[in-house]
């Protein structure tokens, strides 16, 4: 039975050292959604202010506590027209006098709950404290209801911890900035949670910040139910919380599929210290050299011919290697034994060895996927074979429902240092677990490997903004705006090697594709395959750049680094 409630993201460019107008003009935009019906109504991010503060006593004359007589502004529209509004501004702790970034949830009421900004980006701790009340659901007849502020969702742990604690809506408001919207970390944190999303953005230019707009109305699936480009306004959707309530992921219930047995690295500070310290500790596993070199991936419909299977891989190493150079290429998940059930090939079998044989001769690293056969259980498994032989292998930790009818779930993660860097493993389904490649990324991956048979949707276009931004941020049109697997890579500040099944008589839309380790560097260092058998590659470096602490995003991992794990117990 559907639970139908209309929603509204406002959009709206605040003015600094103006905050009665601010409230004001955010009053009439709030008052104008109630009045066309929507129940929940959401603002940006120090709307009633505006942002870009240089201290705290430039601030300071515009922050409130909450309660506060802002809050009560709203609770006029909220009681009047019952509905819930969420809005953004600088907080007031009496007790402490600490300021902090804050969104409050209004209801008739009154105020329900506040959220303060955890994951501080530049601009907060020029004024405000880092938030310390967590991640909450707060309860109302309209649905759970989770706030977070622009950074905190660049961390897929905040999402993460709102959606197990059952929200219904992620309400996040922001000061979005530097690339096209709606943003594709926006859309991996619905889909990847199944959850709706209502993202209230600013835009406009404030201390020559450019801000993006593009507020929106997210699905569960990922796609865009309602958006304003550019220009104060309310972009309108409705929501169904039956959908919410029953969250899957490609028609797949991961949260039901989680293993948080596996997990417990998630709240731990791998890169608090310079990792070149950190990882070489006691001479224990330090990190690789790293160095520059070239990644390819390639996409084929593998059949149930092993034979065959091998012919095409030999047949695109050869091309890879001779004609662009590759030091390693990853192919498809099952890739070496086809998707038909009853093909399983042991590790110290023929099929393997033909693959080592192929990577000796060729001088060059393979990743390829194959259904193993191992003391009498079957497993989804990754093989690492190199010119100096079978370096490992790893098995699938996430299986989908269909694969386990068949398929023996591992119970261990795989890092493997070779001459490229550090490299990690993952199977198609384990990269929809965002809790997967965070682990690889905690233990010093530089490099991940994903060979995948997915079919479905994880990738959209984007038809241009007319938001000016700076040279080189892109702003026109674009079929590969928001691409899943790029966002793994940019949140884990990892390169990233998804090999897909192409075949589109049978549902794999291909689309593979190696992605950088810094989402919002122009142009991108990616590659993306074209229809059906190809191949793509890009060059990598994962060198430390010959410094005493590594200036190599890749190495130094800033998203790591900026991570908070005193927040994160719920994910274990």
């Amino acid at each position: 039975m559907p639970i139908l409630h209309k929603v509204a993201a406002v959009q709206f460019e605040p003015t600094m050292f103006e905050k009665d107008r601010n409230i004001t003009g955010l009053i009439g935009l709030v008052t104008e959604a109630a009045k066309a019906g929507a129940r929940l109504i959401v603002t940006p991010e120090m709307g009633t202010t505006g942002y870009c503060w240089f201290d705290r006593a430039e601030v300071a004359p515009f922050v409130e506590t909450v309660p506060g007589a802002t809050t009560a502004c709203f609770e006029t529209v909220a009681r009047t027209h019952d509905c819930y509004i969420v809005i953004g501004m600088p907080e007031v702790e009496p007790s402490s006098g600490l300021y902090y970034n804050t969104a409050v949830l209004i209801g008739p009421e009154g105020v329900i709950g506040k959220h303060r900004k955890t994951h501080p980006y530049i601009a907060e701790p020029k004024w405000s404290a880092p938030g310390n009340l967590g991640h909450q659901v707060f309860e109302t007849p309209i649905g759970r209801i989770a706030l977070l502020i622009c950074m905190d969702i660049h961390f897929i742990e905040t999402a993460r911890i709102v959606a197990l604690k059952g929200a219904d809506v992620i309400c996040h408001v922001s000061n979005w900035l530097a690339e096209r919207t709606p943003a594709p970390y926006w859309i991996s944190r619905a889909f990847e949670n199944g959850c709706y999303l209502i993202e209230s953005n600013r835009w406009g230019l404030e201390r020559t910040v450019q801000f993006s707009g593009g507020s929106c109305v997210i699905e569960p699936d990922g796609s865009i139910a309602a958006v304003i480009d550019a220009g104060d306004g309310i972009a309108y959707a409705t929501i169904d919380l039956e959908l919410a309530r029953d969250p899957s992921v490609l028609g797949r219930r991961v949260l039901e599929q989680r293993r948080p047995d596996l997990y417990k690295e998630l709240p731990t500070t791998t890169y608090a210290w310079n990792p070149l310290d950190f990882f070489g500790l006691y001479a224990h596993r330090p990190l690789p050299p790293g160095r520059k070199s070239r990644v390819a991936v390639a996409q084929f419909s593998p059949t149930d011919d092993v034979g065959e299977n091998l012919a095409r891989i030999e047949e695109m190493v050869v091309a890879a290697t001779r004609d662009r150079d590759a030091d390693l290429i990853v192919f498809p998940e099952r890739s070496i034994t086809g998707l038909g059930q009853g093909l399983a090939e042991s590790l110290s079998g023929p099929a393997v060895e033909r693959l080592l044989s192929i990577a000796a001769r060729e001088n060059i690293y393979i990743v390829a996927g194959m259904a193993e056969s191992a003391d009498g259980r079957v497993h989804n498994t990754a093989v690492l074979a190199g010119p100096e032989g079978l370096i490992g292998s790893y098995r699938q930790i996430h299986p989908t429902s269909e694969d386990r009818n068949w398929a023996t779930p591992g119970e261990d993660w795989r890092v493997f240092d070779t001459p490229l860097g550090r490299l990690g493993l993952l199977i198609g389904h384990d990269a929809m677990f965002p809790e997967a490649a965070r682990i690889l990324s905690l233990r010093g991956c530089d490099l991940i490997a994903c060979p995948a048979a997915m079919r479905e949707r994880f990738y959209a276009s984007h038809p241009g903004s007319a938001i000016h931004q700076n040279y080189p941020i892109p702003t026109g049109a674009t079929p590969d705006h928001w691409h899943h697997f790029r966002v793994r890579a940019g949140e884990n500040n990892v390169f990233f090697a998804f090999a897909n099944i192409a075949d589109e008589l049978n549902g794999f839309p291909g689309r593979s594709g190696i992605f950088g380790p810094d989402t919002f560097e122009f142009p991108r260092r990616e590659a993306h395959a074209g229809p059906g058998t190809s191949l793509a590659s890009v060059n990598i470096d994962t060198s430390n750049l010959d410094t005493r602490y590594p200036t190599n995003v890749v190495r130094r991992k800033d998203m790591m680094a900026m991570r908070l794990p005193h927040h994160y117990l719920d994910l274990i």
